[in-house]
């Protein structure tokens, strides 16, 4: 029970801290960036197409795929909201093992790769190149400390929206069915509503982000290690 307070605790602060942030909505792209990825990911797993990548100022995004039988679409369009949860839970496993500058590296090529592959529309590539560009230049130039810095913005960025864009969903879900979505289109090709597979979206993300923040509480400290 505590662990969840303590989830529920964190992330509300954490929603209130990052609107403040200057510049914040520019990194809460890589959320976006990671969802579209995952769907791109999925359709090439079942070795369908990925025409393009759009990613928009206000944050939202849409994967153009191609794919061979109707079924697929419900791994691909799971695969966004999970995926997306799921590296979020994985950016704070890696600085609980002290991982900061791999996981920015894996950042910075997730964006580099989805620029030269997938990313298409005007702002979507502008903004993959100069994200890209900053993260390797904190990579390499900044000191340790920014560079930690930098690479928890980027973490609870993406925890906290892979938190709201689920409840986004469900509202929409409720409110305009047909709008909703990743969820709208599960349940074109399933019995579940729409609302009920965005609700299991809202409790996945949920459940990652109790787990990502145990995680920041179980980082092992640096110092020296004396033999006795």
């Amino acid at each position: 029970m505590f662990s969840w307070l303590r989830m529920a605790v964190i992330l509300i602060v954490t929603i209130f801290l990052t609107r403040f942030i200057p510049f914040s909505a520019f990194f809460q792209n890589v959320n976006t960036l990671v969802h579209e990825l995952a769907h791109a990911v999925a359709t090439l797993l079942l070795k369908g197409s990925v025409m393009h990548i759009y990613l928009y100022a206000d944050q939202s995004g849409v994967t153009y795929t191609a794919y061979t039988n109707s079924w697929m679409i419900i791994p691909i369009a799971l695969a966004g909201y999970t995926g997306s949860a799921l590296f979020s839970l994985l950016l704070f496993f890696l600085h609980a093992k002290g991982k900061d500058r791999f996981g920015l590296a894996l950042i910075a090529a997730a964006a580099g790769v989805a620029l030269a592959l997938f990313v298409r529309n005007g702002y979507g590539m502008a903004w993959s190149a100069g994200f890209t560009a900053l993260t390797v230049l904190i990579y390499f130039a900044a000191p340790s400390w920014l560079r930690t810095g930098y690479y928890l913005l980027l973490a609870f960025i993406c925890l906290v929206e892979s938190v709201i864009s689920p409840f986004i969903l469900f509202y929409i879900a409720v409110t305009e069915p047909a709008s909703a979505g990743d969820a709208a289109s599960l349940s074109g090709v399933t019995f579940l509503p729409a609302f009920v597979w965005s609700a299991i979206f809202c409790v996945f993300a949920l459940w990652c982000a109790k787990i990502a923040i145990g995680y920041l509480f179980r980082r092992k400290p640096s110092g020296i290690l004396i033999n006795k």
